[in-house]
Parts: C-alpha cells; sequence; structure tokens
C-alpha cells in the first residue's frame, strides 16, 4: 500500500503529480455522458484505438465502448507509478478498464511504443488469439514528441514552429499566484529538416504502417474503417498549427487518409478518414503558443455551447457505424469542428483576441473553466473528490483477463 495525500504541483500547465481517484472520475463521468448504447446487448465490433488513454484518443476508447459496444485493444504509453505518482494516463486507463468490465465490454490495453514493430506484433496476436481474427475498426489519435523508424532505426524529432518567417503571437499564462497574464511570445520559423522530421512524427506514415501490418496478417475484416484525428484550428492561430510544422503533418495524414481509402475499399469494401475535432484542453494543446489563451477566449464566447471531446467522438461513432449517416466535406474529412468555426463564433472570438491584455482577459475569458480543466487533465479540480485524504498511488496496470 502508499496511499499519500496528494497536492497539485505544477510548472506552467505541467503538474509533476496525477490524482488516482480525479482521474477515476474524470472517467466516470466522460461514461455517464455518453448516450444510451445505439445497440444494446450482443457482441460489439472489434475495435483498436491507438492513443487510447488522453485527449480525444480517451473519448474515443470511452465513447466507444459504452456507445458501440466495442470489444478490442487500447495502446497506449504511460508511466507506472515509482517515487511520484503515475501518469494521468495510468490512472484513467485503469478507471476505464474497470467500467469496460463492468459492462461486460472485453477491452485488452497494451503499455508500450505504438510506433515499434513490437506493439504492433502484440496487438496482432491478440487479435487473431482473443478476438477471432477480425478487426472492424482502428482510431489513430497519437501525438508525440519522437519516433523511432523501426525499419532504419532513425529517430525523428517533430517540432512546433511556424514555417517562413518567426511568428509572433499573444499566449496566455500564469503567475506563481496564479494570476493570469497575457503575454507576447516569439517562434522562430522551421529550418533545416524541421518539417520533414515533424511529418515523419506526426504524418500518416505510422497510421499507414499499422493498416499495412494488419492487412499483410489478414486481420481486417469486410468492410473495415480507420478514422485519424486531426485538427484545423483558427485563423486566429493558423501561424503556428495549421500553417506551420504540425500543419505540414495533418497535412500529409490526410493525404495518408485518401491513399489508404482507396485501397481499402478496392480490396475490403472498406474506407479511411480523418476525423477533424474541434478545439479542446489537452496535455497537448496547452503546450501550443497562444492555444490557451484562444481555448479561454472561445469557452467566454460559447459557454456551455462547446462540445466536449467525448460529445464528439459520440458523433464520430455515430457516423462511422452507420447509426448515422457520414457527413463528409470536400476533401473527403469528418468535420466536428464546425460549430467552432462557426463565422459568427470565429468573429466574436477575434474581436476578444484583439482587445485581451492581463487587465482584460478575466472578463474575455472563461479562466475559471479553462484553469480547471488544465487541472482535471492531472485528476485535480474534479467535483467530488476529497483531496485533503490520502490515496492510494499504487494502481495496477489492467490484467489483460478472459
Amino acid at each position: 500500500m502508499s496511499e499519500r495525500v496528494i497536492a497539485p504541483k505544477s510548472r506552467g500547465f505541467l503538474f509533476l503529480d496525477s490524482h488516482p481517484g480525479g482521474c477515476r472520475q474524470v472517467v466516470d463521468d466522460m461514461w455517464q455522458a455518453v448516450p444510451a448504447p445505439v445497440a444494446p446487448g450482443g457482441e460489439g465490433p472489434v475495435a483498436l484505438v491507438i492513443g487510447s488513454s488522453a485527449g480525444y484518443g480517451l473519448a474515443a476508447t470511452i465513447a466507444g465502448l459504452a456507445r458501440i459496444g466495442i470489444r478490442g485493444i487500447g495502446v497506449c504509453f504511460e508511466k507506472a507509478p515509482a517515487r511520484r505518482t503515475g501518469t494521468a494516463g495510468w490512472y484513467r486507463t485503469a478507471a476505464t478498464a474497470r467500467l469496460a468490465r463492468q459492462h461486460g465490454r472485453d477491452m485488452v490495453f497494451l503499455n508500450g511504443d505504438a510506433f515499434g514493430d513490437a506493439m504492433k506484433e502484440e496487438v496482432a496476436d491478440l487479435l487473431a488469439e482473443r478476438f477471432g481474427g477480425r478487426l472492424d475498426y482502428l482510431i489513430y489519435s497519437v501525438a508525440a514528441p519522437r519516433r523511432t523508424d523501426p525499419d532504419t532505426g532513425e529517430v525523428y524529432a517533430s517540432v512546433l514552429k511556424p514555417v517562413g518567417s518567426s511568428y509572433t503571437t499573444k499566449t496566455l499564462v500564469f503567475d506563481q499566484d496564479g494570476a493570469p497574464e497575457v503575454k507576447e511570445v516569439t517562434t522562430a520559423p522551421a529550418e533545416g529538416d524541421d518539417i520533414e522530421q515533424t511529418v515523419a512524427v506526426m504524418g500518416g506514415t505510422d497510421w499507414e504502417r499499422w493498416v499495412t501490418f494488419l492487412a499483410d496478417r489478414s486481420l481486417l475484416a469486410e468492410g473495415f474503417t480507420t478514422a485519424a484525428l486531426s485538427y484545423i484550428g483558427s485563423p486566429l492561430t493558423a501561424a503556428i498549427y495549421r500553417q506551420g510544422t504540425i500543419g505540414a503533418a495533418k497535412s500529409h495524414l490526410e493525404a495518408t487518409a485518401r491513399t489508404l481509402d482507396e485501397r481499402l475499399g478496392k480490396t475490403l469494401g472498406g474506407r479511411a478518414v480523418t476525423s477533424v475535432n474541434a478545439a479542446a484542453v489537452t496535455q497537448s494543446s496547452t503546450a501550443i503558443p497562444g492555444i490557451a489563451l484562444y481555448v479561454g477566449l472561445l469557452r467566454g464566447v460559447l459557454g456551455d455551447g462547446m462540445i466536449a471531446p467525448i460529445g464528439q467522438l459520440v458523433q464520430l461513432w455515430d457516423q462511422l457505424t452507420g447509426a448515422r449517416s457520414l457527413d463528409l466535406d470536400d476533401e473527403g474529412r469528418v468535420r466536428l469542428d464546425t460549430w467552432e468555426l462557426d463565422p459568427t463564433v470565429q468573429n466574436a472570438v477575434a474581436e476578444r483576441w484583439s482587445t485581451a491584455t492581463s487587465d482584460s482577459i478575466t472578463d474575455l475569458a472563461d479562466l475559471g473553466w479553462f484553469s480547471d480543466e488544465v487541472r482535471r487533465l492531472y485528476g485535480f479540480s474534479v467535483p467530488g473528490i476529497d483531496y485533503t485524504a490520502a490515496v492510494e498511488t499504487d494502481v495496477s496496470w489492467p490484467a489483460p483477463t478472459a
């Protein structure tokens, strides 16, 4: 037993510890937010979620389990409890596995490098031995700082930079006392092979490798469908995001979707799409200059009109499974971000952005909501949790019980 009181300690938006009880409650709340199952009872489709422990990948996993009744495999990369607590994703995965068992869903969670062929082999073996040798859906939701090429051993590193020239933007930070400040930050442009490196990590190469690997093992079912989760975002953040190095990777991801869609359509009557999700507070998004300010202002404009990731992924699963029609844009992308990019909304956010200062920001953005959302990523600021009580931190990784 290793019970102790966990206090929130952070460096900027990065917290040093996670709260197991808070992480468990976050997962419970997400599950409760999912509408009733589309087809209750019976054996659900087999799904693989790569990046299942955080952000939109976590939402995809929970929405798939609770709404569609999926069974299958979640893959993620998390750290076990040691001197510090486990990562938040470690505790969220344990909580998701517990709910899956309670609801009779056969879901196995694997912890390791999704980019490596060893993980692909482990997943393939599980699909063959445990899930009837067929995969119906693959959701790809990976954000990573680096990737090792399984063929060459070369290590690629992704960077978050504009392309062509330096980029200066407003950004939101909090001082040591928690007071909000609006500052300007400048990011140097990509140089050398920054774009190629970022595309190698965050583009569609690994997604395609997963599909090819499983196809070569004859594990893809007729009608197999795969979706990679993506983001376009506001014109206010385009220079650092969609027009930057990450944007190049997203364009590569979308090109990969078109290639895979043609191939799967011919061989299996299947399909591949990218799903363009809307803004949310995630561990990845808070690292992007300007995104924290933008999301806080967006919440200030829309309030509860914002659709949380779990709600968006319910919509995606409904479309992928045919519970509602597949709604694609002219480039073949599922668009779950139309409410965010509505011109009226964007004009309102842009007006607030232009006048945002350290003095005015509390009137323009919902900073209480934003701050709580960041803390909830690590299991803090979760209603119903007594943070003065000791909690067990040594939580085991969920065993793949039959």
